[in-house]
């Protein structure tokens, strides 16, 4: 497990340059009130009214992290406002794992709850918090970061992005479940194929927001 951290944290230091390159692309200016799409000539209240998040409290708490988004693929309206939004559920234990949003910056509210959070900067610096009910905790375009309930109940939190759609780029994913070839990462990574079909097994498929 010792061994299996450390190369982790050597897969952070390792991304952190070529991740923080993506940071430099956002959302481009529009030169109107707002975009319709081709096939509504005319706007209502409708057109700027998203549901997709009616009822998330009300059903039953997930048993695993879970995102709800309203972001420009589920809320066209989004188009050219530079601002999308999600929901973010954490059972006891869970953990949203370190990832980047190559194109927005993230403000996250913890709702209700405990959450540890974290980032990593360029220079390789590693800042935590703690956060309660209230707070709340900026994620810089392009930086990993990572968000974990450190409580013993439910957590939520919300995220507002300052981009539409704000991509999200999971580290681990990335890394293992793309299909580099086992001897590159092993290479990369001054370790073993074991040890690199191991953190391959058993990855969940990259949260989308």
């Amino acid at each position: 497990m010792a061994s299996l951290l450390k190369l982790f944290f050597s897969i952070l230091a390792t991304t952190l340059l070529a991740t923080s390159q993506l940071a430099n692309s956002g959302d481009p200016d529009i030169l109107s009130d707002f975009i319709l799409p081709p096939d509504l000539p005319e706007p209502d209240e409708h057109f700027f009214t998203f549901n997709g998040t009616r009822g998330i409290f009300d059903a039953t708490r997930p048993t695993s992290f879970k995102i709800a988004k309203a972001s420009l693929a589920e809320f066209p309206s989004l188009e050219g406002q530079s601002v999308s939004y999600a929901v973010l559920q954490f059972p006891a234990g869970a953990a949203n794992p370190p990832h980047i949003h190559p194109r927005a910056s993230e403000l996250l509210l913890v709702a209700r709850g405990v959450l540890e959070v974290g980032l990593v900067d360029s220079a390789n610096r590693l800042y935590t918090q703690t956060l309660q009910s209230g707070d709340m905790f900026v994620f810089p375009k392009g930086l990993v970061h990572y968000q974990s309930n450190v409580g013993r109940n439910t957590a939520v939190a919300f995220s507002a992005f300052g981009s539409a759609s704000a991509g999200t780029v999971s580290l681990p994913t990335a890394l293992f479940g793309s299909g580099i070839d086992d001897d590159v990462l092993a290479k990369g990574f001054k370790t073993d194929e074991d040890t690199v079909r191991g953190l391959e097994a058993g990855l969940a498929p990259p949260m989308k927001y």
